[in-house]
């Protein structure tokens, strides 16, 4: 038997653990930062400040005290729409602070981008490719599915023009 005071596991009663001791400690880190509120505020973010202020900006972190309240939402703002942006601060605030019901945001910090990217760009598609794809459905064997793979071209196709 070994002794207690070199026992790296601490004495609970009766084999009862407390909840914090099961959390995994990467999820124990992003749960004391606040990290889930911010994934709140980026999925809802049309919804909380509406689509003109939406248009204009999109969070990019939140730095939170100690005590998860009076945090700094910092903003990533298209040039351009910084003016709009910075009046409509303390309205962001407020619309925040009633959507998560207690004061999560103190104050607002803007960063000046250039433009929002397109993370999804149009692709091309010559007609020399959709083609190609045509002859390639002709050698499969099964009626069926080469039915199929010509509906699904043709629909993407008609899609895409």
């Amino acid at each position: 038997m070994h002794n207690k005071k070199y026992s790296n596991t601490p004495n609970f009663i009766q084999g009862l653990r407390p909840f914090s001791s099961s959390i995994p400690h990467g999820l124990k880190k992003i749960l004391k930062k606040g990290g889930y509120n911010f994934s709140h505020i980026v999925d809802n973010w049309n919804k909380i400040v509406g689509r003109e202020i939406s248009d204009g900006c999109y969070p990019s972190a939140v730095k939170m005290t100690k005590e998860m309240n009076n945090g700094t939402l910092v903003l990533n703002v298209l040039h351009g729409k910084e003016i709009t942006v910075e009046y409509s601060k303390k309205e962001i605030i407020d619309k925040i602070n009633s959507f998560f019901g207690h004061n999560y945001i103190g104050q607002i910090r803007l960063k000046v981008i250039q433009e929002r990217r397109e993370i999804k760009e149009k692709i091309k598609k010559p007609e020399k490719l959709i083609k190609e794809f045509k002859n390639k459905i002709k050698t499969v064997k099964n009626i069926n599915l080469k039915n199929s793979l010509d509906q699904l071209i043709n629909a993407y196709h008609n899609k895409n023009d």
